[in-house]
């Protein structure tokens, strides 16, 4: 059996990935509308019938946009901690009760075969969090939408198959572009999005604890593109005497396609 990721759109405009584990085809984040998503699972090889759940890290609207919507088309379950229902519960349209699940943050649980570790993250929302995600055939990190990278992500990365790390904005292009005072400081705060330079600080201590690809993720529209943050997380691991192609799979996600499929088989 195998088992299948990718992203379906990554940036400020939506967010949502997807996980097959070969049972279940379990969504994280649903930030499109639910139309883009089902297209998109199509353009993936995937079904959206058989959409087995939605997992939500946090609930800003590039994160929650379809999520009701999937929920009352195909009768889905929707995952998110305590504040981040309160907090998106009018957003999302009436949810069914036995589709309310409500995890503890501080407990890892399960949805299926799929073990789920949550972890949180420093973002300007209720109770923001990253997963990692485990079977017994992978294991698969998610840090968005983090003003910086908490040390228990480092630890709850280790020995990953694949992490997928925000490389939001470049400092530069920021400070001198358009976004008012208020939003460039939001950006550039603990509570705001990871930089194209922090990330690539964050991968060289990735590939010492073993993780083996690295998916570079919520890169905005306005401060960034995808030459530049390759080439700066590039650049820093050759500081660090690293190569893409000898020490780890790198990519990047884009908000207009799905991004590369990435496939685990069991045993």
């Amino acid at each position: 059996m195998t088992a299948t990721f990718c992203t379906l759109a990554s940036g400020s405009s939506g967010n949502c990935h997807v996980l097959s584990d070969g049972n279940q085809q379990l969504l994280i984040d649903a930030g499109l509308s639910g139309k883009q998503i089902q297209n998109r699972l199509l353009d993936a090889g995937m079904t959206p019938e058989k959409l087995s759940g939605i997992l939500v890290s946090h609930e800003h609207s590039d994160h929650i946009k379809g999520a009701g919507i999937l929920s009352r088309r195909f009768q889905l379950p929707i995952f998110a901690n305590e504040k981040t229902w309160m907090a998106m519960d009018e957003k999302i349209g009436p949810v069914k009760p036995e589709h309310r699940r409500v995890f503890d943050s501080q407990k890892p649980f399960t949805i299926g075969d799929i073990s789920v570790t949550p972890y949180s993250l420093s973002h300007d929302a209720a109770d923001p969090m990253g997963f990692a995600l485990e079977s017994h055939s992978f294991k698969i990190c998610l840090a968005t939408d983090m003003g910086h990278v908490p040390d228990s992500l480092y630890k709850v990365a280790e020995n990953a198959d694949l992490l997928v790390m925000e490389s939001n904005h470049d400092v530069d292009m920021l400070q001198v572009g358009s976004y008012p005072y208020y939003l460039k400081r939001r950006v550039l705060s603990d509570h705001g999005h990871l930089s194209n330079e922090s990330a690539g600080f964050a991968v060289v201590e990735m590939i010492r604890r073993n993780v083996k690809a690295i998916l570079l993720a919520h890169l905005s529209k306005e401060n960034n593109f995808p030459e530049l943050a390759y080439s700066t997380v590039t650049g820093i691991m050759a500081e660090n005497g690293m190569k893409p192609t000898n020490d780890i799979r790198l990519n990047l996600s884009t908000r207009e396609a799905i991004s590369c499929l990435y496939a685990y088989k069991s045993g």
